[in-house]
């Protein structure tokens, strides 16, 4: 399908063993539909900015490809939780400056780190995917805890970078629908069209325009 695009993503254990993961990353970024690269620490045992990642950061320059991080909570309880913490990117951030990153899932619960990173860094982004995964009913309950809803909302006020905020569901852990509506209702509807369209067009510029 034409209007479907991927990120590629990396396992540090086969970077270890040999170059054949590099040469398959580069293999996939040539291609038009993979417009990103994509790291699981907390899934994987190794901070963002090891050396092991290095060649992937180069190749994220050569190509000209954001990096998009898992940060904050686990689906898994064999993660662990001091390699997905968000502020882990900001050495990565400062060292790389040329390279753009995303922080997935805001950092979720570590939220208001996240926002820092947003805030200091030019090259650090955030999407919301990820916030909630269930059913509708289950978002419709979500929504409706204020104490979450605002724990949220306090970080994207605190950074007001709404310009560097994508939209993202974690679908199929999350109804689309709904939980579209739900980000509508986190974020004010003046900048629904940068979180949901505009931001992720800068961020992910192999994306061909019109889609």
């Amino acid at each position: 399908i034409d209007c479907l695009y991927t990120c590629v993503g990396v396992n540090p254990e086969e970077l270890i063993k040999s170059n054949r993961e590099l040469v398959y990353i580069e293999e996939e970024l040539r291609k038009d539909m993979t417009v990103g690269i994509k790291l699981y620490p907390g899934y994987t045992p190794f901070y963002v900015y090891d050396s092991i990642y290095e060649p992937v950061y180069d190749l994220a320059k050569k190509y000209r490809v954001p990096v998009a991080i898992h940060c904050g909570d686990t689906q898994s309880p064999l993660g662990i939780l001091k390699y997905s913490h968000p502020l882990n990117i900001d050495e990565l951030a400062v060292k790389h400056q040329d390279v753009t990153f995303v922080i997935c899932h805001m950092g979720v619960p570590w939220i208001m780190d996240a926002a820092q990173l947003i805030a200091k860094n030019h090259n650090v982004y955030a999407d919301v995917s990820g916030l909630i995964a269930g059913n509708e009913e289950q978002i419709s309950n979500v929504k409706n805890t204020r104490l979450y809803v605002e724990l949220i909302q306090q970080g994207l006020v605190y950074a007001n970078r709404y310009d560097k905020i994508l939209y993202g569901s974690d679908w199929p852990l999350v109804q689309m629908e709904p939980y579209i509506d739900f980000i509508k209702y986190l974020i004010p509807e003046e900048h629904h069209e940068n979180v949901f369209y505009n931001n992720a067009k800068k961020v992910f510029s192999k994306i061909k325009s019109g889609d």
